[in-house]
């Protein structure tokens, strides 16, 4: 299978990249699966229905949220009414939506998609994220029910998301981190054949500090003192994610390539 990953759009900049881009590279690239996480894609916090309804039209298989699932209020119901959308499996064991789904390719084929938050550095406590996972796991055997299934692992530690990777290897087709904001370098397929990458990077205008036009943060980090809500960049955004192959038999990666389409940094492509 051919999977593409994108991480987090950021507000309108990255939104328009997809409505205008993924179209395209699901043709181009001959994808079969897409997945895409939203998280910020609605004024750089959180994603509402009508901002998932265009990523969803844009290409997307399915949408991965994160620590601000619930920020945008209407995603409280929206997620119940759209099953293309998965939120973190340890949010809240009140939280509404999955956080696990199983989804069919455009080849017929199943496809799991899960998402965890991770605990180190994060904002609010949630729960282990490895515990969470391992029922999910289990009950999917890679090259089983399951032909890929793909983790999304969002957090703010490094090494957290790569104890997640080494942890999942063999049991997974991808483990990809997102949140940071920040594309990593270090793609690689580990040695159970699991495809692994610790941060995506946002689909958002790099012209920025994290998503964010420049003026506010700096501004904060200099004097310690707010004025301003921060703002979403809006020029030109990159596409920014991880694209992978596995074996149909097996669901195992034998390929992985970083993404960057458009914007500002170096292109990266299958």
């Amino acid at each position: 299978m051919k999977i593409l990953f994108l991480g987090d759009v950021m507000g309108r900049a990255g939104r328009r990249a997809i409505s205008e881009n993924l179209p395209r590279l699901r043709t181009e690239w001959k994808l079969d699966f897409v997945v895409v996480n939203g998280e910020n894609a609605t004024s750089g916090m959180g994603l509402s229905g009508s901002h998932a309804k265009t990523l969803l039209d844009a290409g997307a298989d399915c949408l991965t949220l994160g620590d601000h699932a619930f920020d945008q209020k209407d995603m409280l119901s929206f997620i119940e009414q759209e099953p293309r959308v998965i939120r973190p499996l340890n949010f809240s064991k009140n939280a509404p939506g999955k956080g696990a789904r199983l989804f069919t390719a455009k080849n017929g084929r199943k496809v799991l998609v899960t998402q965890a938050l991770g605990q180190v550095f994060m904002k609010r406590p949630f729960d282990d994220p490895f515990s969470a996972l391992e029922p999910v796991l289990k009950t999917h055997p890679l090259g089983g029910m399951a032909s890929a299934v793909i983790v999304d692992m969002h957090c703010e530690a490094t090494s957290e998301k790569m104890a997640m990777g080494h942890w999942c290897d063999g049991r997974a087709s991808l483990v990809v981190g997102t949140h940071t904001h920040v594309p990593t370098s270090d793609a690689m397929i580990l040695p159970g054949g699991t495809a692994y990458l610790t941060d995506a990077g946002m689909s958002g205008d790099y012209h920025s500090v994290i998503g964010m036009e420049k003026t506010e943060p700096l501004r904060r980090f200099i004097t310690g003192m707010p004025k301003d809500r921060f703002t979403p960049a809006n020029e030109e955004a990159t596409l920014s994610g991880v694209y992978i192959e596995t074996d149909d038999r097996t669901g195992k990666a034998t390929r992985i390539v970083p993404v960057r389409q458009g914007g500002k940094l170096q292109q990266s492509a299958p």
